[in-house]
């Protein structure tokens, strides 16, 4: 805070925050520190799950007004993901500061992208109040130009091993903004952290990313959800437990609710799951395949088990991974496929690392 407040002083400013914007181990809210502060602050852009991160995945964030405080909320989830140069014309720094999780299909670097091309626009500056990476590890295929969505914006791999801030870096250094342009950026860097050490979040980053563990089973879980496999949304174990309504899946049962805080409206919801209970499992330390393809094999649905495949291969940033899967493969044989390119990657991020060890 002592770097930061000289920094906003007599600036009108815009936030990009959510509950995890917090700057006190009393988990006092970003917005109300600068607010006591006597700083300027003339509106919050909303990611996905909104300022208090209580929507749920995918749901529509709606513009309004902080309850606490009375601060415009605008929206950058749903239609609008960049702010428009209305929205921007009456602040002279955007600050963003959110808690990420290091996987390329979590949304908040997306929306993070979208505003340093307003910012670049708009001729704004961005300061990014950095934080470290919960699961800092490289691995998984890198985005194919052409599945470029908001679930992978970026020609990273699936985990890519960088704090916000060095993907800023990156994103500005590559010339990943729309017309090559660059963002003014200024990072406020992490004290007493390397890449390889551990971080254990403070505040859960979404409603379903509920602890270190489930973070650390995100990035393999989550292209799940382009299949007919619950990953335990609608209970108390979200990315913990794997299953469907067959009992081919598996001894271990659970039944997903609506859970207010958790998700509303879950996959297979009321319905007896069949399948994994991965609670005690260890850490995948990196991306792995090995749960879908155990999954697929069991499913015996062939193509069919991936439901919504466009989605599946967005998720995974290319088509190959799919039909690898399809064609039984290994998962040692699929990851031998993409190492080529990380290691060109590891060569490129190298340029923007700001926490080497």
């Amino acid at each position: 805070m002592d770097k930061l407040l000289p920094m906003l002083q007599n600036k009108r400013v815009a936030l990009v925050v959510n509950h995890t914007s917090t700057v006190s181990k009393r988990g006092t809210h970003l917005l109300d520190s600068l607010l006591s502060r006597g700083i300027t602050i003339k509106k919050v852009f909303a990611p996905e799950h909104g300022m208090r991160g209580n929507a749920d995945a995918g749901e529509q964030i709606k513009d309004g007004k902080d309850s606490k405080t009375g601060i415009p909320i605008i929206s950058l989830y749903g239609k609008n993901k960049k702010p428009s140069a209305e929205q921007m014309s009456d602040v002279d720094i955007v600050l963003f500061d959110i808690q990420d999780v290091g996987a390329r299909f979590y949304t908040y670097i997306s929306t993070m992208h979208y505003v340093m091309e307003a910012c670049a626009e708009n001729s704004k500056q961005l300061i990014i109040t950095d934080r470290p990476n919960p699961c800092d590890y490289i691995d998984g295929p890198i985005m194919k130009p052409a599945l470029r969505s908001f679930v992978g914006m970026h020609l990273i791999p699936l985990l890519y091993g960088c704090t916000v801030g060095e993907l800023a870096q990156m994103i500005n250094g590559e010339g990943w903004l729309e017309g090559k342009k660059k963002c003014a950026l200024k990072i406020i860097k992490v004290k007493n952290w390397k890449h390889g050490q551990p971080y254990s979040l403070p505040v859960k980053p979404s409603p379903n990313l509920i602890n270190d563990h489930a973070i650390s089973l995100y990035a393999s879980l989550c292209p799940f959800e382009a299949t007919n496999i619950s990953v335990g949304r609608g209970t108390y174990s979200p990315f913990e437990v794997l299953g469907a309504p067959d009992k081919k899946y598996g001894e271990f049962t659970f039944t997903p609710r609506s859970l207010v805080g958790f998700d509303k409206s879950p996959l297979h919801k009321d319905e007896t799951c069949y399948g994994l209970d991965l609670r005690k499992a260890a850490s995948p330390k990196g991306f792995t395949l090995r749960y879908i393809i155990q999954f697929y094999n069991k499913s015996g649905q062939g193509a069919d088990f991936f439901t919504r495949s466009r989605w599946f291969d967005q998720l995974m940033g290319n088509t190959s991974v799919r039909k690898e899967i399809t064609e039984g493969k290994s998962e040692a044989e699929i990851k031998a496929g993409w190492q080529n390119d990380l290691t060109k990657y590891k060569k490129m991020r190298a340029k923007y690392l700001l926490y080497a060890k």
